[in-house]
């Protein structure tokens, strides 16, 4: 892997040269306490200190909503909506959302290749940067802290810069391409780039790792938490919405009200809506508020194969974004800890 550092100087005329290559999004400051990934006018208006966006960066390659195709019930035709291609750089995604970029890609390009997806995704540069952690997360225990593969440059930050890690040809291209804005590192910042690591480290209010957290699950289906936590639910979709992996969704055809066409559009679902598990003849397999709250705890702490982590990556969105402050991370830690300890 290749090695070379961003003068703090440098930074925004970086940023200015990244513009030049397509549609900036990146992480704003868009109220007294909220961040969001948004489309950057100004490149100043980049928020480098954050811990979480409202919503995952997958909504970039994964829209809330999109037309699928068009239909003409006169002509008997349908219409294909494939998106443009337009280059989209996304820039300061902290490591554990590039793990969930990467979870997306298992199943929707990898398992069953969806193309509407893949084409935003392969005309995707994506810019990584670190981040401090809060007491909401726990990406340590999840092992998505740090990444090794999901970006094309990662940013970590230096008292005077960045230390960057290139990770793909389209990484090492944007280095050749624009090197005046790059130098070589230093021993000096070896030193920093260390030590910034055990800093990070050391704050994580959890330490270890989660890898049998499923199992623990799976041997008690029965806990009173699930009981507990559920009868606070609200059902209103907020942990699944803020998550960085989940990729449920809905189609529906919309008539025009001529009924000579219409349009089959795809929208985010959540397994937290009752309509979710509601199938012909009325049937609901996930019936009650419990059956599907302990869905959402098997099913976020469920193996991905490809990245050899679970379905969460321990951002905290989901804890921090609820409006019934129901606690992810605790009540795993109150599972995990049953018949034998955390």
């Amino acid at each position: 892997m290749r090695y070379v550092k961003l003068p703090k100087e440098k930074v925004c005329e970086f940023l200015e040269r990244l513009k030049s290559m397509g549609t900036l999004y990146g992480p704003k400051k868009i109220s007294e306490k909220f961040y969001d990934f948004r489309e950057i006018g100004d490149v100043k208006e980049v928020e480098f200190e954050y811990n979480r966006t409202i919503t995952p960066p997958r909504k970039y390659f994964f829209p809330e909503r999109e037309t699928v195709f068009t239909f003409d019930t006169v002509n008997v035709e349908i219409h294909e909506t494939m998106p443009e291609g337009k280059p989209i750089i996304l820039f300061g995604v902290h490591a554990c959302d590039i793990v969930g970029l990467r979870i997306m890609d298992s199943r929707f390009i990898d398992d069953l290749p969806d193309p509407y997806y893949q084409i935003r995704r392969e005309n995707g540069i994506i810019i990584g940067l670190s981040c401090l952690p809060d007491e909401y997360c726990f990406c340590s225990v999840r092992r998505t802290d740090f990444v090794d593969a999901g970006f094309d440059l990662f940013l970590h930050l230096l008292p005077d810069g960045y230390l960057v890690r290139v990770g793909t040809v389209t990484g090492h291209k944007l280095i050749e391409n624009s090197p005046e804005y790059f130098e070589e590192i230093s021993s000096e910042d070896k030193d920093n780039f260390a030590k910034f690591e055990t800093k990070r480290r050391s704050m994580f209010t959890v330490q270890g790792n989660w890898d049998d957290m499923r199992y623990r699950l799976e041997l008690h289906l029965d806990h009173p938490m699930y009981m507990r936590e559920s009868d606070k639910c609200l059902g209103c979709g907020n942990c699944t919405l803020t998550c960085p992996t989940c990729r449920c969704y809905e189609v529906k055809d919309l008539p025009t009200l001529d009924g000579t066409g219409g349009e089959r559009i795809r929208f985010w679902d959540s397994c937290q809506f009752r309509s979710h598990g509601l199938v012909a003849g009325g049937h609901n397999f996930r019936p009650t508020k419990k059956d599907r709250f302990l869905n959402r705890y098997q099913c976020k702490n469920a193996y991905c194969e490809t990245t050899t982590t679970s379905y969460c990556v321990g951002c905290g969105r989901c804890t921090y974004f609820c409006p019934a402050d129901i606690q992810f991370k605790e009540n795993l830690l109150e599972v995990y800890g049953t018949g034998g300890g955390a």
